[in-house]
């Protein structure tokens, strides 16, 4: 890589890296040391062929979702992730956000990789699920059933993530989204 290349690649990782590690610890449970990992392991492969790709970002993302699809594919087992219980709160009967992103990271890391990646790519990244088939290597009726098993399992798994209703979802702006929300 010659030295104008490097530059280019240093300003994109320095511009880019918060909203990248943002989708990999998404793809990752919240677990983010795994998607620093993840990330860096991305980024060492578009390194690589950084003189051949036209669009970096969306390379690097496919590379993420790539590696998750192969990693949630080995056979053999994999550590569980801790995640700390959030705290006893008073019952005034609403929700902060820093409590429903907790109650959402914690609803995310008891899905499976593939409902994680599934939702991520299509609610997170607003991918459509044509895309979506394409990314994970699967069909788009995959992607529909899996979408949908895969909310039906996170509205069990946190149903106090109902107070997000259309009303709450449209007050907030779409991209600031922290690393541990999604909505679906």
């Amino acid at each position: 890589m010659d030295a104008e290349s490097q530059d280019r690649f240093r300003e994109f990782v320095q511009s880019r890296s918060s909203a990248l590690l943002r989708t990999a610890v998404l793809l990752c449970g919240g677990d983010r040391h795994a998607a620093e990992d993840q990330l860096q392991t991305a980024l060492v492969k578009v390194a690589g062929r950084w003189s051949r790709v036209e669009d970096p970002e969306a390379y690097v993302r496919q590379v993420l979702y790539r590696q998750q699809v192969s990693w949630w594919r080995l056979k053999w087992p994999r550590r569980e992730v801790a995640v700390a219980e959030p705290p006893e709160r008073a019952d005034d009967g609403g929700e902060s956000a820093a409590e429903l992103r907790v109650v959402m990271r914690g609803a995310l890391a008891r899905l499976t990789p593939r409902q994680r990646s599934v939702l991520v790519l299509r609610y997170y990244e607003d991918l459509p699920e044509a895309a979506v088939a394409r990314i994970l290597g699967c069909s788009v009726g995959t992607v529909r059933s899996t979408a949908h098993r895969s909310l039906a399992r996170l509205r069990s798994l946190a149903p106090e993530l109902a107070a997000l209703g259309p009303a709450a979802a449209e007050a907030s702006p779409p991209r600031d989204i922290s690393p541990v929300e999604v909505r679906p």
